[in-house]
């Protein structure tokens, strides 16, 4: 077959590569003078590429749509692309939470491995505009539109037996993601689930944020609190930055928001899940012991980060001035309350042009779960972050990636 995929990215090169594989004759269009160089910045650069778990465990970490990769995930799990990988010359490890990295901890090695294994296709530094679109019939025999190719910004022509549009999203447009497959897919007249930011850093009114901007949490546990009902709760690892939060914990919660507008949100950091309020009552209470001639701040030294603890003074209501052992039954309670329950109003997300990827997109509804062809226009296929799927950080969206362009290439081989 004829097959041309729109899109150099981490979905566009695998479909890519499996389509050659299997002797098809393979074009790529893409508009950057570097393929898939969104891969190059996950991961802080490392490239978390995938997850090492279950079907079962990988779904319940897809936010939106889960049930619509069942059929892709289980013929392409985590554990198939793992052994791809180390097949293209990238030896793996696996890190806590499941998380699979290059051992080299070098993104590049995943892009180059991705573009080595489409190397018998061929690319074409070309934007494409539109598709090209034949008058035909579906499955039922029904009148509807049929994809034969596409039209770039140049004029040029692809013509094709199957066209796989795998543009992305649009966060982080520097790396080419422009929102072009929305447009695309409208044109075949899909629906467009409305483009969010997925994945993203918060902000906050919280002045106490930027006094402790670059401090790294581990280890603590954040509830997301939509009005006052909890809507998300993991623990991991967090960052304070001069706007609000970030970090991989901020970035799950942040999936979980809904219109800001209509609800109130706060993050509620409790900084030492390990002990029950009793247990941590007591240990402060040996602390204070130990440097009881210290001041409010310094008794804090064994407890909290050094940029944390004027912060903490000043929420926790006391006298800086004030000797650990002059400090209060009560007042110990308080600063319990206070380290269980660290409160973190939201204001908005960050900017779309900055998530990690983008909700929303292409509705699954009109897309065929097992070879990822539209419903609405045959001969066209959706692979990736296109698609009104996503998940939450530790190399769930990339493995989204390639167990959708791998289902369309298996497609196109029946």
């Amino acid at each position: 077959m004829k097959i041309l995929i729109i899109g150099a990215g981490a979905a566009g090169l695998m479909a890519a590569g499996a389509a050659a594989h299997s002797g098809h004759q393979v074009t790529v269009l893409e508009h950057m003078q570097t393929p898939a160089q969104k891969i190059l910045i996950t991961g802080k650069g490392r490239c978390n590429l995938t997850n090492d778990c279950d079907v079962r465990t990988f779904m319940e970490n897809v936010r939106a749509n889960p049930r619509f990769l069942f059929s892709s995930l289980s013929a392409f799990t985590p554990a198939d692309a793992m052994a791809l990988f180390e097949k293209l010359g990238v030896p793996l490890k696996t890190e806590r939470g499941r998380r699979v990295f290059p051992q080299s901890d070098r993104a590049e090695d995943v892009r180059r491995a991705l573009v080595n294994y489409a190397q018998d296709a061929r690319f074409e530094h070309e934007e494409a505009t539109g598709l090209i679109l034949h008058e035909g019939t579906n499955a039922k025999g029904e009148p509807c539109p049929v994809c034969v190719g596409a039209e770039t910004a140049s004029g040029k022509r692809f013509l094709a037996d199957a066209v796989l549009v795998a543009t992305g999203g649009i966060s982080y447009p520097a790396t080419g993601s422009t929102g072009m497959g929305y447009t695309l897919a409208k044109q075949a007249g899909h629906t467009i689930v409305e483009p969010v930011p997925s994945l993203v850093s918060l902000y906050s009114s919280d002045a106490a944020c930027r006094k402790m901007m670059g401090l790294s949490l581990k280890n603590v546990t954040l509830t997301l609190r939509q009005d006052a009902k909890p809507i998300f709760e993991e623990m991991g690892e967090m960052l304070f930055t001069h706007f609000g939060i970030s970090g991989p914990l901020t970035l799950s919660a942040s999936s979980h928001l809904g219109d800001m507008k209509k609800h109130k949100y706060k993050a509620v950091l409790d900084l030492k899940p390990a002990l029950d309020e009793q247990q941590l009552y007591d240990r402060i209470t040996r602390d204070f012991a130990l440097l009881s001639n210290h001041s409010a701040q310094g008794a804090l030294a064994k407890l909290l980060p050094a940029s944390m603890q004027p912060v903490a003074v000043e929420k926790w209501g006391i006298d800086p001035a004030t000797k650990a052992n002059q400090i209060t039954r009560e007042q110990k309670q308080a600063l319990v309350h206070l380290i269980k329950h660290w409160e973190i109003p939201i204001t908005r997300r960050g900017d779309i042009e900055h998530a990690v990827i983008t909700g929303g997109g292409v509705s699954i509804r009109e897309v065929d779960p097992k070879t990822m062809q539209s419903k609405k226009c045959p001969g066209l296929y959706f692979a990736g972050e296109v698609l009104d799927v996503d998940a939450y950080t530790g190399g769930y969206n990339l493995q989204i990636a390639w167990c959708t362009a791998q289902a369309a290439a298996r497609a196109w081989d029946q």
